[in-house]
């Protein structure tokens, strides 16, 4: 984590300060642990133990959790909810009005995937028990890749068992050292993982600046091996869309292979939700890699690449994310194809969301909210700018029966801290309108509600003991 953040908007100063004080106790640790015993006959080497508590990121963690706590904001995380989360949810025995789930167009329960889900463990049982390449191949796989592909315009696909998974072990094989990644600054954990894991120049541009792109990979290119450019269909903290076209065009002048990550796009963008290709109108082929989740739109678990058909046999045969893994289970790959299905037959869902979405963000806006660059299809954010106040909105959320998770540092900076709403086609116009009447109410109370940032810097302080005289 990058100590020069700003934390709940104390200075940079201020905040290395306190990370300090919290590192005495560990220092104070490390000098007391017992010396190397020894004598003539025998050496005894006591191995230090792993402490969680010395890493930078298990204190910035402590300083927040603190701090929320110091200004009584309730920990809004790991909260159970106890059947089915669609346009509504049950916690802790009540129901919320729930936009902290992507089950973009309501699919999560529908009786259709239910049954093929249980179909798959009646024929197959629960697990394919080894790595598809040795014996875990099942009919349902290629059934789901083959209509994956289809959908994408492409020749094959590749099914893997976890999206995130998907992007790092991917880019992670297909990169090398010789080789260069240009990026959006915004892109997904997953993918910059990946990067890292490749051990490529890793260059990243400003969002949605395709412009950026070209004149990176015009400078970069000539001097690596291989190049990628990487962005996002539809970008989940944000909402909002790349000019594909121009992307296109940045990645064919420079020889560069172009992958889009499709997770928050398929079932939210285009006439028929088949993704930003379909939103666009260019040919899919244009794009080398289409990546995409199954745990979105279509209400299950696990990735996918989509392209020609040489690189899905290649991923298959050498990706270690694929070739040393269990192959995907026959419910979750049942359950994804099921939702394709109803997907493809009922294109009306995706209307409904983006109409919903649309009426969110116009209310939002009329309220006075940031919402950012959200182009309404399915996710609106809105922008606190504050740590403090978006985890103070969010609870206030909560206690008058909505359920909207906060984001916050370090998930994204400071400034950019927030409240993420996810829309679906189930929400009625009745829900959303409450809504955001509520979050307009809330709001105002919470930008007039002092933090005593001084406050919080001294309770934090004295966290931490006192630094030993010498």
């Amino acid at each position: 984590m990058d100590r020069s953040s700003p934390l709940f908007g104390l200075s940079a100063r201020a905040k290395a300060q306190l990370i300090a004080k919290l590192s005495s106790a560990s220092s104070l640790r490390a000098e007391d642990r017992p010396p190397l015993r020894s004598n003539r006959h025998e050496t005894t080497i006591f191995a230090p133990r792993l402490d969680v508590s010395e890493l930078d990121g298990f204190r910035e963690l402590r300083m927040i959790r603190e701090a929320a706590d110091f200004l009584g904001i309730a920990d809004p995380y790991f909260r159970a909810h106890e059947g089915i989360a669609g346009a509504e949810t049950l916690i802790g025995n009540k129901t919320y009005v729930n936009f902290a789930s992507y089950n973009y167009i309501g699919l999560n329960g529908h009786p259709h995937i239910a049954n093929a889900a249980k179909a798959a463990i009646d024929r197959y049982g629960t697990s394919v028990s080894a790595s598809r390449p040795v014996s875990g191949e099942r009919p349902i796989h290629r059934e789901l890749e083959q209509m994956l592909a289809r959908i994408h315009g492409c020749e094959d696909c590749c099914v893997l068992v976890g999206g995130h998974s998907t992007n790092v072990t991917v880019i992670g094989h297909l990169l090398g050292r010789n080789d260069v990644i240009v990026h959006d600054a915004l892109i997904h954990n997953s993918i910059v993982q990946g990067a890292m894991l490749s051990g490529a120049r890793r260059v990243p541009f400003p969002h949605l600046d395709h412009g950026a792109a070209d004149r990176l990979l015009r400078e970069l290119r000539p001097r690596h091996g291989r190049a990628l450019l990487v962005i996002e269909g539809h970008y989940s903290m944000d909402g909002d869309v790349p000019d594909l076209a121009s992307f296109i065009t940045a990645a064919r002048r420079y020889r560069a292979w172009l992958m889009v990550d499709e997770a928050h796009a398929l079932g939210v963008l285009g006439q028929r939700g088949f993704g930003t290709a379909d939103r666009c109108g260019v040919d899919p082929s244009d794009v080398d890699i289409w990546m995409g989740t199954l745990s979105k739109s279509l209400v299950s678990c696990g990735g996918y690449i989509a392209g020609r058909r040489d690189l899905i046999d290649y991923l298959k045969l050498t990706a270690p994310g694929f070739v040393f893994s269990v192959g995907m289970a026959p419910a979750t790959a049942a359950a994804a194809l099921a939702a394709l299905e109803l997907l493809e037959r009922e294109p009306e869902r995706v209307h409904r969301l983006n109409d919903r979405a649309t009426l969110f963000l116009q209310l939002a806006r009329q309220g006075g909210l940031d919402v950012g660059g959200s182009i309404g299809a399915s996710i609106v954010p809105v922008i606190t700018a504050s740590s403090i106040r978006a985890g103070r909105l969010a609870q206030a959320m909560f206690n008058r029966g909505v359920n909207v998770q906060p984001i916050l540092y370090p998930a994204v900076p400071e400034r950019a801290a927030r409240l993420r709403f996810f829309l679906t086609e189930s929400h009625t116009e009745e829900q959303i309108r409450d809504t955001v009447r509520i979050l307009i109410e809330e709001n105002r109370r919470v930008e007039v509600s002092p933090s005593d940032l001084a406050a919080v810097a001294r309770h934090l302080g004295k966290l931490a003991p006192p630094a030993r005289s010498t």
